[in-house]
């Protein structure tokens, strides 16, 4: 069967018996057309099915309508409920959005802002960056040429704007939540190659020592946290681990990694939040459906989302450069306790 050509502006222009430059301005709002003439334009784009050709647009105003955002993997729905943020504010200024997925590695995360780069889009943002596994100088560069926005991100690169939550604050408080409940030895469930990982653990290492206890023998590293197969490392994990702590409470970098953690106590007969609590960070939509309901720290995702946008046009139309924190909400549900009787 053969394809139906593509109606083309010229089509367009000499259905309505109008010029190439009318029918510019009808499509693109940009200029006053009299309604008898932008009517007629209208009624020939319906008749011809005609689809504006963006790139051509974009090569007459030098100027892209795509921004272009990484993300470390697509199966968390932290960064699919950041994402949507991304977008609800974008298409305010009538942005679109391309998407790259880094999978949480270093080396692919250069690949996915390479390859954005070179599709000129507007600007970038980059969702929980691998800064601490990747040559400072990288970004330095890049910031030279694209704007860019960095959410929770804890490596500062001048020239680039970010937005975040405070993450240790957040796992001080996580801590606090537990610490009331009686609990003094607590897990610590991460994953591999994060800024937000190492951040998390960096300020558990300093509470855990404060109370005198040792943190090496609680912290453990399920290998990537943000991949399909994350709940279920995770199960398979704590199921040797739950076996032989003494910890009393679960403290993870994610809720999948949380999930995991339920799936493993309810395999081994532990009683949550009886005999274990456990705790996620992030307040994905996952935690209030699993039971029992976890406990987590919100990260205002959609909100990191929609500022980040908001910044990354502020940087691309005025070149300024602003830092936003947004503070973490404790979400107590079913699965923290008191911690249980010696």
């Amino acid at each position: 069967m053969e394809q139906k050509r593509k109606a083309t502006i010229v089509d367009v222009a000499k259905r309505a018996g109008v010029s190439v430059a009318t029918v510019s301005r009808v499509v693109n709002a940009n200029y006053p057309v009299k309604e008898e003439t932008r009517k007629r334009v209208q009624d020939a784009i319906d008749a011809l099915d005609y689809v504006p050709n963006v790139q051509a647009r974009e090569l007459n105003t030098q100027r892209s309508s795509t921004i272009g955002v990484v993300v470390p993997g697509l199966y968390n729905m932290f960064f699919a409920q950041v994402i949507d943020g991304i977008e609800d504010t974008i298409r305010q200024d009538d942005y679109s959005l391309l998407l790259n997925c880094a999978q949480n590695d270093p080396q692919q995360e250069m690949r996915c802002i390479t390859a954005l780069v070179s599709r000129n889009v507007s600007g970038l943002i980059v969702i929980s960056p691998n800064t601490a596994h990747i040559k400072e100088s990288f970004y330095q560069q890049l910031v030279r040429r694209t704007p860019l926005v960095f959410i929770n991100a804890y490596h500062y690169v001048e020239g680039v704007s970010y937005v975040g939550n405070d993450e240790a604050l957040g796992t001080q408080e996580a801590l606090r939540h537990l610490q009331s409940l009686g609990h003094e030895r607590i897990l610590f469930v991460r994953g591999e190659k994060s800024d937000s990982y190492q951040i998390k653990e960096d300020t558990y290492r300093v509470a855990m020592r404060g109370r005198g206890i040792d943190p090496a023998h609680y912290i453990v590293n399920i290998g990537n946290g943000n991949s399909a197969e994350t709940v279920d490392d995770t199960t398979d994990v704590l199921m040797r681990i739950l076996q032989q702590t003494d910890a009393t409470a679960v403290l993870c970098c994610n809720d999948l990694m949380g999930v995991g953690t339920l799936n493993a106590a309810h395999a081994l007969g532990i009683r949550v939040p009886d005999d274990l609590s456990v705790m996620g960070f992030d307040n994905i939509a996952l935690a209030r459906y699993v039971t029992p309901k976890l406990t987590t720290m919100d990260q205002n995702m959609f909100r990191l989302g929609s500022n980040a946008a908001q910044l990354l046009i502020d940087k691309i139309e005025t070149g300024e450069t602003k830092r936003v924190t947004l503070d973490n909400v404790l979400v107590a549900r079913e699965s923290t306790g008191m911690a249980p009787k010696k």
